[in-house]
């Protein structure tokens, strides 16, 4: 039986530039299909988060432009700027419906943001 799973992922940039945003976003989700064998029909919807220092582009720019992106419901947000936060820091929460059970779900850290959730990192 199939369930929404959420499957989170984070990277980091290192320059608030459009091409540093469009290529760790792109990165970012291929990785995620690729490591949980997703369908692009199978996603419900993709919520992305940048750091308040980077405004150079929307992430979102990046996943429309991926093969068979362009009918999944994308929407960008700013995360809250807490002090001592990751800079340059680009996350997704990733709606599938999958019929894996939650530990067999990889999420997916790179960079600077493995960090974030070490027991998660790969």
């Amino acid at each position: 039986m199939y369930k929404v799973r959420g499957i989170r992922g984070a990277t980091t940039v290192s320059a608030d530039t459009v091409d540093d945003i469009f290529n760790a976003t792109s990165g970012l989700i291929a990785q995620i299909v690729s490591e949980n064998e997703i369908e692009i029909d199978d996603v419900a919807s993709v919520l992305l988060t940048m750091s308040t220092d980077l405004t150079a582009d929307f992430p979102a720019r990046a996943v429309r432009s991926l093969e068979g992106w362009q009918w999944v419901p994308l929407m960008c947000a700013t995360e809250i700027d807490v002090p001592g936060a990751l800079p340059r820091c680009i996350r997704a929460l990733v709606h599938v419906n999958t019929e894996k059970r939650p530990e067999d779900i990889v999420h997916v850290y790179q960079g600077e943001a493995t960090r974030l959730r070490p027991d998660l990192a790969r």
